[in-house]
């Protein structure tokens, strides 16, 4: 930490937020670039680490809480969620952040999952998804593809993945953002923007497990193909992609195409702009489908950023109603014990 010459408040660096825990991952899994981007993340945002929590499942990137000098709370399998929540209701002025895997938050954590996405509640989210099961040593998860060989599935996988994003924007989401661990960049951008949009929000990371399913994501993270096979999305700005920075996204009746910049009719002018603030999901769930199951570009960046009434603020707001309309009400066994009892006699 140094202190700012200006302000004179302290100004954060990323190693204020690095612990001293030897980082057990795997020499080159992908969950090395998110806690390393996610320090220097938080170092931007500017939040004391003692006013920061992260929390965790289980599975390998939920090891995250201990490579962090903030509080941290190391789960079970699929609470992290549930904990998370708890953390911010009882403490609103923490910054919490809940770091889960394809497994932990969307087989046996699911239900924990949707419903804080639903009660939009203010936690940020990093959903490491890497199609695997890493910690248990390689079977198939909910985000792995049909057909996918793993040793729970030897002769292929007969069912359809879940698409993260699909299942957020369903469970209402008003935030999701979506970046690889090749591009800290741009991962970086999505912790950022997550630290500072209120209500629950939800950054997916497509991250690489060197032992179990190397390779998963490389159709869209080889650097000779990604500018062609992702765009990243910033608010504002034409949804232009492309070596040449020549292709752009335009709708075409309902569906969204892929044009070539000065061909066939279309200009810039045709290129959509993206817009993460509207509040209708329609576009942004288009957006956040390409593609899963087409040869549209996949997109990065933050795609839906929509404000909301947070449930942990409107939690501590009817506290404070309450104690002023009932003033001899100040704890639960004072709720318990009022009018409402029964008196046992013989």
């Amino acid at each position: 930490m140094i202190m700012s010459e200006t302000t004179k408040c302290p100004m954060y660096e990323a190693k204020d937020y690095k612990s001293d825990q030897y980082v057990r991952w795997c020499p080159g899994c992908g969950d090395h670039a998110v806690v390393v981007t996610l320090q220097k993340a938080m170092a931007e945002i500017g939040i004391p680490p003692h006013q920061t929590a992260v929390i965790s499942g289980i599975g390998c990137s939920s090891r995250l809480p201990y490579y962090m000098n903030t509080y941290g709370f190391h789960t079970i399998h699929g609470r992290g969620a549930a904990i998370a929540t708890g953390v911010k209701t009882a403490n609103p002025e923490l910054s919490v952040w809940l770091a889960s895997g394809d497994g932990d938050s969307l087989a046996i954590g699911g239900n924990h999952f949707i419903h804080a996405v639903r009660r939009n509640i203010d936690i940020n989210a990093v959903l490491f998804n890497n199609r695997i099961y890493g910690l248990t040593k390689g079977q198939y998860s909910p985000t792995s593809a049909r057909g996918f060989v793993s040793k729970s599935s030897p002769y292929g996988t007969v069912e359809d993945p879940f698409i993260p994003a699909e299942l957020v924007l369903g469970a209402r989401g008003n935030f999701f953002a979506r970046a690889i661990d090749v591009d800290m960049k741009t991962l970086q951008e999505c912790f950022v923007a997550s630290a500072r949009h209120r209500g629950f929000a939800v950054t997916e990371v497509l991250v690489n497990c060197v032992i179990f399913n190397d390779g998963t994501h490389k159709n869209r993270s080889h650097k000779d193909i990604r500018a062609d096979r992702t765009i990243t999305l910033r608010h504002g700005e034409k949804m232009i992609f492309g070596k040449e920075k020549n292709k752009g996204i335009v709708l075409d009746g309902l569906r969204l195409k892929v044009v070539t910049i000065g061909e066939d009719g279309y200009t810039l002018d045709d290129v959509l702009t993206h817009d993460a603030h509207e509040v209708d999901p329609t576009l942004h769930t288009m957006l956040a489908m390409m593609g899963t199951s087409d040869d549209m570009p996949v997109a990065f960046g933050v795609i839906r950023d929509v404000e909301d009434i947070c449930y942990d603020q409107a939690v501590t707001q009817q506290i404070e109603e309450v104690r002023a309309q009932k003033p001899g009400i100040r704890k639960l066994e004072d709720v318990l014990m009022k009018d409402a009892y029964w008196e046992v006699k013989e």
